[in-house]
């Protein structure tokens, strides 16, 4: 785009009067249909990121470019207006940052700005747009909430019980679900009570026999290594008495007390065996087995929450068929106590890893670590000091930053640059526990910070891998407690791991802490290979960095949005993507219900097939 004039709004000698200017500017070229104008708003270097409002997509455009483009393509249709700032802004480090709200032709929106100086002008530095309801379709809360109770007299009353009841009863039978949620962990919960919230007809389903087994099934010692505050699920959090890190089966029980609390459809011991699509009809037939029957489901949309790690990779070493002793998945092991006095070889050395040979060692296990690739590592304490204390913590609730505001503040940073503001982070995380980095280097452990020093949470989001929030195992590797090897496995025996070097651990147990592949996975077991690729990889920005091939992308590929397959969705994360994503997710299946045109800006491409 050549820009041949210079709309900048002036800087004003007040955060508020900036700020009220710009968005003034903003308006009044949005209503002019004047592109131009309102991308010559956004600084050379910019970013917008839009969730659902413009784009009935998750996006990011960058630079005045990227907002016309956006505005070309959404602009008509949109048509926003009453942008208005929600408290005063602020200014800080040459940059004013301001809450506002806004309106478009079918829904309400909140977001967030950054302007900066540029030539003698106010310009975005970032913009995020947020839908939070449809006009016409918001959720019963607040003066709207439901009565409970009809007051009068009436012969044919259903009380609230026969209600659900009859609701039960007909789901599936009489009435279709139009969402498919497959995978009743926190992700399938949280969009099943925004779906329930928002009136449309849903199920959710899960093959274990109550809401929670999840997590009460994995290795006992598991517990969050997220604290509290960013773990909410929606609309009911946490009590303000509930523990930091929260164990699994607390979290097992507060999600089944959650599913029944919120009304959540949610089928128990049922798993879906097939499903396919009929363009023509414009559905899913879904076949189930619900407690061993069979049932076939005609749902418009499907929605894989299967979890964003994806399928357990498993590794096939040579001689695992002639191993004599127990082997397993991490995601299958079912903790330490059948194993006190056992040579026990973990293999593997990211966050289960530590967590399985913590636990083995404390039942009085002989325990040997098998690194065979370099690990993130950072204590628990620090990373919620430095790196989540500004957003969750009692500190920043004491400073006004809700979980709500925490979301959207951390929405607001760009990914492109999101790791710029890691790196410092991290920096001083390594500089305050030196000396525990120094004693791990000592025992030979292979430490990274990540390709360019940006630490966990960039790993996370690039690959969802390569990293352990310690709450004390590395300890036990950085004092010889856990026998620490480095190298690859190259066979197994009767009785021992071997690795490449012809190392050989003798072992009657053997963990793969070995990860999880793409979620597409799923899609290829329940629908089909093509259909998988068709999607594509699951997960991951496109940082052309380690397990994150290029091209960059922009947003985490297929999670929360539209993908190639029409009707199919992703949905997952941990706790603080699944609460904060879902209503975005759960928006769009509503506009489509209500029949509300969704035209998609920016539909995901396939670069890579997982």
């Amino acid at each position: 785009m050549t820009q041949t004039v210079d709309p900048g709004v002036d800087t004003g000698s007040t955060p508020q009067q900036r700020v009220d200017a710009w968005l003034a500017e903003l308006e009044s070229a949005l209503q002019a249909r004047d592109v131009e104008r309102a991308a010559g708003l956004f600084a050379t270097r910019s970013f917008w990121r839009d969730l659902v409002s413009f784009s009935w997509n998750i996006t990011t455009v960058e630079n005045p470019d990227g907002v016309a483009d956006l505005l070309t393509q959404t602009l008509d249709r949109t048509d926003p207006r009453g942008f208005a700032t929600e408290e005063p802004p602020v200014e800080a480090d040459g940059v004013t940052t301001a809450w506002f709200t806004f309106e478009t032709a079918v829904g309400r929106g909140r977001g967030l700005l950054r302007l900066v100086e540029e030539d003698g002008q106010q310009r975005a530095w970032t913009f995020l747009t947020t839908m939070y309801e449809l006009k016409g379709h918001e959720e019963p809360h607040g003066d709207a909430r439901p009565m409970g109770a009809e007051h009068g007299a009436r012969k044919d009353r259903e009380t609230w019980l026969e209600r659900r009841e009859r609701e039960s009863a007909e789901l599936g039978v009489s009435t279709q679900p139009y969402a498919l949620v497959i995978g009743g962990g926190q992700g399938g919960i949280a969009l099943g009570a925004r779906l329930r919230q928002l009136g449309v007809p849903s199920v959710v389903i899960d093959k274990h026999a109550r809401p929670g087994d999840q997590w009460r099934g994995r290795y006992k010692s598991l517990c969050l290594h997220d604290p509290v505050w960013y773990d909410h699920l929606p609309y009911l959090k946490f009590p303000p008495n509930w523990p930091v890190f929260s164990p699994k089966d607390k979290i097992g029980d507060w999600l089944e007390f959650y599913t029944s609390v919120m009304e959540v459809p949610y089928w128990t011991s049922t798993v879906a065996t097939s499903a396919s699509y009929s363009e023509e009809a414009g559905e899913w037939t879904v076949q189930v087995e619900r407690e061993g029957k069979a049932l076939t489901l005609r749902p418009k949309h499907v929605v894989l929450a299967t979890g964003m790690s994806g399928k357990p990779n498993v590794p096939d070493f040579p001689g695992s068929d002639v191993f004599r002793g127990d082997q397993h998945h991490s995601s299958a092991h079912p903790g330490p106590d059948a194993y006190a006095g056992k040579r026990c070889v973990v293999v593997g050395s990211n966050n289960s890893a530590f967590d399985i040979c913590g636990a083995l060692w404390e039942h009085g296990a002989d325990v040997t670590m098998v690194q065979r690739s370099s690990t993130h590592i950072v204590k628990s304490d620090t990373l919620m000091d430095i790196g989540l204390g500004d957003l969750y913590s009692e500190r920043a609730l004491r400073a006004g930053v809700t979980t709500e505001k925490a979301d959207l503040i951390f929405a607001s940073l760009p990914y492109r640059i999101m790791h710029e503001f890691q790196i410092p982070l991290y920096d001083q995380m390594r500089e305050r526990d030196k000396g525990f980095y120094d004693r791990l280097e000592k025992a030979g452990f292979d430490l990274d910070w990540g390709d360019d020093g940006s630490g966990l949470f960039m790993k996370y989001l690039r690959r969802g891998s390569g990293y352990y929030i310690d709450v004390g195992a590395a300890d036990l590797v950085a004092d010889g407690e856990v026998t620490l090897v480095r190298g690859q496995v190259d066979h197994l025996t009767e009785e021992s791991v071997v690795l490449t070097d012809g190392t050989e651990l003798p072992a009657d147990l053997v963990v793969y802490a070995t990860g999880y592949g793409s979620m597409n996975g799923w899609a290829a077991d329940l629908i089909s290979q093509d259909v998988a690729d068709k999607v594509g990889k699951v997960w991951g920005l496109g940082s052309d960095t380690t397990k994150d091939p290029g091209p960059w992308e922009g947003e985490q590929r297929n999670m929360w949005k539209p993908t190639q397959q029409e009707a199919l969705w992703f949905h997952g994360g941990n706790l603080h993507q699944s609460r904060h994503y879902s209503l975005y997710l759960a928006l769009q299946l509503k506009a489509r219900y209500e029949d509300i045109p969704t035209p998609v800006y920016g539909l995901q491409e396939v670069h890579h097939l997982g």
